[in-house]
Order: C-alpha cells, then structure tokens, then sequence
C-alpha cells in the first residue's frame, strides 16, 4: 500500500494552478484603519495579467481623499502609541505571527505575485513568498535586541542616547519584486514603531492588499498599516506633499525618484530614502577563472525575472580575447530560457509586467540596432498568440558605452555587450555610467579583486558570482540609484531618529 503524500508537498501541476487562477478572488479595496474600503470616488482600475493580458479583478483606484484617510488613520496610530509604546517582545510577537501567517498562505500569495507580475510560480514558490516570510521574522528578531547609548560625560551629569520612531512612513514600492520589497520596508519600519501608509504599484497591488489582512489578523492594531492602491503620479505626489507623513521609503525609477524629491522640497521637510534604477556592468577580466561558470553566472543575472531587476548586470564589459566566446555561451544559455506559461511550475523564465512595458523594452531593441549594435539572441516578442507580454533573452553586442542602450534602464532581458582591451579602460568603462546600485567583477586573482571592487563605484560588488544576498546584509546604491539602504541593521537607521536626553546629576 502506497502512504499518502501530505498535500502540501505534492507538486502542483501547471493545469491545477491555471485552474485555481480561474477561481482567484483577491482583496481588491484599499486598507485603511483596519478594514477594506472602497476608493472615495467609487473609481476602480483594472488589474491585468502579464501571462495571457487577461483581466484579474478591477481594484479600488485610490485618490488624494484616500491618501489623507490613510495618513489621518496612520498618524493617530502613531501619536496614541498605540504600536510604538507596545513593549519590544510585545511587538516582536506580532510580526513573528504575520511571518508565520505569510508562510501558512504561500500558495495564495505566490500565485497572486505571479498572476499580477508574470513571473514563474516556480519562483514566488520558492523565492518570493519565503523571503519575505524570513525578512519579516529576522526584523522581529532584532526588536529586543537592540540597545542604547549611555554618553561619556562624566560624574555630574547622564546622557542617553536612545532610538525613537520617525513615525509616519510612506512606503512606495514597484511591481518587480511586489512582495520581497515591501517585506524589506515593513519589516524595519514596523520592528521600529513607525505606522505605515503602503503604495504598491498599479501593476501588483494585489499581494500587499492581503499582506495587510494577514497582519491584522497577526495582531497589528489598526491604524498601523493602511495600503492605498491606484496611479503613483497621484498618490505618490500626494503622499511626498503632505505634511503629516514624517519619512518616504521608495523604490522604483530614477525618474519618479527626482519627482518626489521636487514634491517633497516644495511642500516640507520629511526624511527620504530613495533606491532606484541600475545599470549594473559585469566587468570580465582577460583572466577569468571559468569562462562557463562566468556566462551561467551573467546570463542569469540579466535573463532572471525576464530582466526586471533593478540590479540586473545589464552591461557585459569583457576583455576582448575572450569576449566570443563568453558571448557565445551566454547566447546559448538565453536559447534554453524560451519564455513560458508563468503557472506551469517548469517554466523559467516568465511574462514581462504589461504591454507597456513589453512595448519599451522592444523600442530599446530597436532603438540598439539603430545605434549599430548586432542582436545576436532575441530582440522580437514571442508567445504572442497568448494575449500575453513574452520576449526571449536577447543580446546585443558591439555596444559602445556611449549610446543609450548602455546608458538607460531597459528593464528586460535585454544584455548589452561592449568589449576593452586592458584593464584600466574596463574599469573606466564600468564606471561610467549615471547608476551605481550594483556591478559584477570576474577574476581569478584575489589581489586585482580586492583592488577593482574597492574602485567599482557601486553599492554591492559582487566577485565570481552575481545577485547572491541576504537579509543580513544591506542593499542600496551610489549616485542616480539612490541614497540609504533597505535590508539588514542599517535600514533600521532610516526608520529611527537618535535622542539624546541629557540629566544634570551634580548637587547645586
């Protein structure tokens, strides 16, 4: 007799996952002050699915008047002390249930993620839905854990230098990576006291609406987290402007970066820390220790995602005696990832967001070919006879560094290749560029290494590899990519003001 296997362990077959996507019925009204409302206006837009341009619900589109309830909801929280007075291992508690809530619902949540964004279930399965289960734990974990500061100032006085809430966060985060980056923005701002007013893109609101539910049910006292679907050049401006919201936490593009600091530098003062676009080189020295693992490495961290990463290594910097032949095996990689259908659990590589989107990458391809770059892999859509947004890992090469296609985000699995002849002028190549979140660096000599990833100018180098992380670690970039840091200790420092308070102990 055959034992049973636990139904969660069984594997999910693509005609099962389409079938429950059929029968989907998201959360679809804006989060405000513990429960679901409709938008003020009554408006709703529609929510569309990469994978096949289907229609998945019609959501709440949420206006200023929407904005100003979730503010006034998020502020009363704050100053009531209602999240923030709660006591550390009180609060660690709580977020310690919504990690817990948010892996007991991972299939609901990772079909959502793919059906909103078109990325593989594989992936959400595997990927999405636990990091940010673990995100919001290892925050939890650091609650009571943190300590003050007792100053030296001698024996007739005490000084304290103690953390305290920023308060009021407006968390805006994109449609790539919906549910990791709103973990990386929660999980500190909640562990720290702050409320929060959520922004998820138009494209994916879908998983941080039940995000929200998950944490109320967790124990997060209303008011806490409220979450505004609908267009960002509304909510957005609204939330940079208005005076009761004490910190923006973005993530997104360098374009609406510098729109919510004109906002914000118009209307007031507020904190701001800002992770956006990337153009990051994979800079590939003459001496590269495996030119197969190098390519494996490079094809990934373009091609993941359907090169919708913000720190996908979209620039091949490669020394020329061996620039053929990386190329060569990196083309052949992208041939293996024909796009697929995103809920069948074999497929790799998914759908691109939405036409738009499919619509600009594919302008940047042309847009390469006019500049005089080669397509060597890719460059048309595919799948087109689905309805949905498909294009293959392409490659363009003989790029100069200085045409736009090596210049600007494409934001699809789209590589550009551009050769040197020694080392010094891929290193100034690797450099030149607006972006600085991320670069990739392939030697074999651990010296040269540690001497060209000190002089990368970039927020994360990597050595012999590409996209490898961690929650421990923090992630943010240099120069248009951004200022502060989301993940690890330091993106406590962005949600926290230092106070000092000084006590007069001498005897007059």
């Amino acid at each position: 007799m055959t034992a049973s296997v636990p139904r969660e362990k069984q594997r999910v077959t693509a005609a099962e996952w389409i079938e429950r996507a059929g029968a989907v019925q998201p959360r679809t009204e804006a989060f405000i002050d513990g429960r679901f409302v409709p938008a003020a206006s009554g408006r709703t837009f529609p929510d569309i699915a990469g994978r096949d341009g289907s229609k998945i619900a019609d959501v709440a589109e949420g206006g200023e008047e929407d904005v100003n309830r979730a503010v006034a909801a998020a502020r009363a929280s704050f100053d009531d002390r209602r999240w923030s007075d709660r006591s550390p291992a009180d609060r660690k508690r709580v977020l310690l249930r919504l990690a817990d809530r948010i892996r007991e619902q991972r299939d609901e949540l990772a079909l959502l993620e793919s059906l909103d964004v078109g990325k593989p279930i594989r992936d959400t399965l595997a990927v999405d839905v636990p990091s940010a289960a673990k995100t919001i734990q290892w925050y939890a974990e650091t609650i009571d854990k943190l300590y003050g500061e007792v100053g030296p100032t001698g024996p007739d006085a005490l000084s304290l230098v103690t953390r305290e809430p920023i308060g009021v966060v407006a968390a805006i985060v994109p449609w790539n990576y919906p549910l990791i980056i709103t973990a990386w923005k929660l999980g500190a701002a909640l562990a720290t006291g702050n409320s929060v007013v959520l922004k998820p893109a138009s494209q994916s609101p879908l998983s941080a609406l039940r995000l929200a539910e998950l944490a109320s049910e967790a124990g997060l006292p209303d008011g806490v987290l409220n979450v505004v679907p609908g267009p960002g050049a509304i909510i957005g401006n609204a939330l940079a402007r208005h005076p009761a919201v004490d910190k923006i936490a973005f993530t997104g593009s360098t374009e609406v970066g510098k729109s919510l600091l004109r906002a914000i530098g118009e209307t007031d003062i507020k904190g701001v820390t800002l992770e956006m676009g990337g153009k990051s080189p994979q800079l590939v020295l003459a001496d590269v220790g495996s030119i197969e693992a190098a390519a494996s490495s490079i094809g990934w961290g373009i091609f993941y995602n359907s090169g919708q990463t913000c720190n996908a290594g979209s620039r091949l910097i490669v020394h020329r005696s061996i620039r053929e032949e990386l190329v060569e095996r990196i083309a052949a990689l992208g041939r293996d990832l024909a796009p697929a259908e995103p809920l069948d659990p074999a497929t790799r590589l998914g759908a691109i967001v939405d036409e738009r989107q499919l619509a600009k990458v594919l302008g940047y391809v042309e847009l390469g070919r006019t500049e005089g770059a080669r397509v060597v892999a890719g460059g048309e859509r595919v799948r087109e006879d689905t309805g949905g947004y498909y294009i293959p890992p392409t490659i363009l090469d003989g790029v100069d560094n200085a045409w736009r296609v090596a210049r600007e985000e494409i934001f699809g699995p789209v590589l550009t290749v551009t050769e040197f002849d020694d080392e010094d002028e891929g290193l100034r190549i690797a450099n030149d560029s607006p972006f600085g979140l991320a670069a990739g660096l392939w030697t074999r000599d651990v010296k040269k290494a540690h001497r060209l990833a000190r002089r990368l100018r970039a927020g994360t180098v990597w050595v012999n590899t590409f996209d490898a992380s961690d929650i421990t670690v923090p992630f943010g970039g240099f120069k248009q990519s951004g200022f502060g840091r989301d993940k690890g200790l330091a993106a406590l420092d962005g949600y926290t003001q230092l106070k000092t308070t000084w006590l007069d102990l001498s005897d007059d």
